[in-house]
């Protein structure tokens, strides 16, 4: 028995956006359903002792500490800016 029907499978393509004939969503049910069938073994798992992780490999980030430093001058920063007044950069208003 099927756990899936191809009318299923024909609105989940189209709520993806996607056009598929008679002969696709045939298929698609075959592989769809195998794919159910797979994920509900699973569920017969025991998994009482199994600790949840979020990632198979122990992952961390290394971050080197956050120092403040002496920044560019300001006459060099405003050398790139297109445009600039009283020491600072101009841009154009987007506020009406």
């Amino acid at each position: 028995m099927s756990r899936i029907t191809k009318d299923e499978v024909k609105y989940v393509a189209n709520l993806a956006r996607l056009a598929i004939t008679e002969d696709e969503a045939e298929i698609f049910q075959k592989q769809l359903d195998a794919i159910i069938t797979f994920a509900e073994q699973l569920n017969e798992l025991d998994t009482d002792l199994i600790q949840p992780t979020t990632h198979v490999l122990h992952m961390r980030n290394i971050m080197r500490e956050d120092k403040p430093g002496k920044g560019l001058p300001i006459e060099d920063v405003l050398k790139n800016a297109p445009d600039s007044k009283d020491g600072q950069v101009r841009v154009p208003a987007i506020l009406e």
